[in-house]
């Protein structure tokens, strides 16, 4: 009753907060100048790692679009040389995936020739025919008169018929006999464009081969000297970095562009003929620069870019950077960040969405 009337909401307030803090409980929040009030607890819990910036000299680099290519030495095409109808080879047609060794034959090809073709073809095989077996009579009486010939006579009629026997059998070849598609390296078949029966064009793709162990990247570069001037390169992945070797460039422009070649190092990375890449070409020239992961980058309120700065114990705060790709994992932070300071790399994008 002595004390009915006073307010003690505050004090009710003051407490509840010191028992928090003393509990562990205390939730991070955001202060009124932008930057983070975060305990320590609450940092095991979103997992917060720091870096110390070092600012020093670091290559610089350059951004390509480019695709993946199958090596020129490691992969061929199937085409057809001449009209015709497709037969299976041996283990029939072959399939997507399947693996093939160099001179396997894939599949037959039976030439298409028109009757008039055909009847041309009958015709002179028939006339042959009846010119060898001339010949053959020829050079049987001969040899019964061998003395009385003279023996350059009894030769040229053997030339002849040896001649006239050749002939009849290359055009009894030419008229139903298939034609074998074989395969002209070792890998997998990357594409299948025919069924059984199917008849095909001359210069038709037939079947695709590509080595898997063996790709290789084309990039276009708009500046010529990048040709002279690149080290080394990398692309990232969705499951990791694919690494590069620059192999070469070109001397002839192309969509005023010029086409750079990468080998891909390792054989096992998950990637396809013709998938694109975004390629870090690292170059000769360097600048001044802290190297940080890409996963350190956040967007601020405007859609610029920024970092978290670890500027006390429970302290952090926003900044804009300017920065460049080193490679498909890092980047150099040309701006915003001073020598020695503590730049959040591992969940950065979590203390943004603190409120």
């Amino acid at each position: 009753m002595a004390h009915g009337g006073e307010d003690h909401g505050q004090e009710t307030n003051a407490h509840s907060s010191v028992g928090e803090a003393a509990m562990g409980t205390v939730a991070a929040r955001r202060l009124a100048d932008g930057s983070l009030f975060v305990p320590k607890n609450v940092q095991r819990q979103l997992g917060l790692r720091t870096v110390l910036a070092n600012i020093t000299e670091i290559p610089d680099t350059v951004e390509l679009n480019g695709k993946v290519i199958a090596d020129p030495n490691a992969g061929g095409r199937v085409q057809a040389s001449q009209s015709g109808r497709m037969e299976p080879g041996p283990k029939g047609l072959p399939t997507l995936g399947q693996e093939v060794t160099k001179g396997e034959v894939l599949a037959w090809l039976r030439p298409v020739a028109s009757s008039i073709e055909r009847s041309n073809q009958q015709s002179q095989l028939a006339e042959l025919e009846s010119q060898l077996a001339i010949a053959e009579r020829k050079v049987k009486r001969f040899d019964q008169l061998e003395g009385a010939v003279p023996q350059a006579a009894i030769d040229a009629a053997r030339i002849e018929r040896d001649a006239l026997r050749k002939r009849r059998a290359a055009v009894g070849a030419s008229i139903n006999t298939p034609e074998a598609l074989r395969a002209p390296a070792s890998g997998v078949v990357s594409a299948a464009h025919v069924v059984v029966g199917q008849v095909v064009e001359a210069k038709e793709i037939l079947f695709e081969i590509v080595d898997p162990k063996r790709l290789a990247v084309e990039a276009l570069a708009y500046d010529p000297a990048l040709a002279n001037g690149i080290a080394s390169a990398s692309a990232r992945l969705a499951e990791g970095v694919l690494e590069l070797q620059f192999v070469g460039g070109g001397k002839q422009l192309r969509d005023q562009a010029l086409p750079l070649m990468f080998r891909v190092k390792s054989g096992n990375d998950a990637v396809a003929v013709g998938q694109p890449l975004k390629i870090i070409a690292t170059t000769s020239r360097t600048s001044k620069g802290a190297a940080a992961p890409q996963e350190a980058l956040v967007k601020s309120g405007t859609g610029e870019s920024a970092i978290w700065i670890h500027a006390g114990a429970e302290h952090f705060v926003l900044r804009k950077v300017h920065f460049r790709p080193v490679d498909a994992t890092t980047v150099a932070l040309t701006s915003g960040v001073a020598n020695g300071e503590r730049i959040v790399t591992e969940g950065a994008g979590l203390l943004v969405q603190v409120r």
